[in-house]
């Protein structure tokens, strides 16, 4: 494989959000994300935002830039697609994410997967505008 940018991971998604700026900063402060880059466009849209949690990245931007691309509020909700991230404690990330007013779809809920994949902690929620997260901790890795 050829190299990737420095600072980039190999996957990274894209989110739209009706209001993004409202949007990263609620990211930040509900699941700890930290913005690395935004580039903010007229009437208050978000051409280009990187946030990074950890070595992972997502980018974030207004709905409907290109005509395509748009928020689950826009469609009752509807999600294509759920993004999971692994954090150091599950149930801190949780309390701090409700108290954001995230919806927790999940509680925290500890789950063995058997001998191959081990142990995880994990709890759902949905962010402001409708998009599903997994936050997951590895309680028990397998030898």
């Amino acid at each position: 494989m050829k190299p990737i940018p420095e600072d980039w991971p190999r996957i990274s998604s894209s989110l739209f959000y009706v209001d993004a700026p409202a949007a990263i900063d609620w990211l930040e402060r509900a699941f700890g994300f930290q913005t690395r880059l935004k580039v903010e466009g007229a009437d208050n849209t978000i051409v280009h935002a990187e946030l990074a949690y950890g070595d992972g990245v997502i980018m974030v931007n207004s709905s409907g830039r290109h005509g395509l691309h748009q928020s689950p509020r826009l469609h009752g909700g509807v999600n294509t697609q759920t993004l999971t991230v692994y954090v150091d404690d599950v149930d801190a990330h949780c309390a701090q994410a409700r108290a954001a007013g995230a919806d927790i779809l999940q509680e925290p809920e500890t789950k063995n997967y058997g001998d191959d994949w081990g142990t995880n902690r994990t709890y759902g929620a949905q962010d402001l505008e409708g998009h599903r997260w997994w936050f997951t901790q590895r309680v028990f890795t397998p030898k």
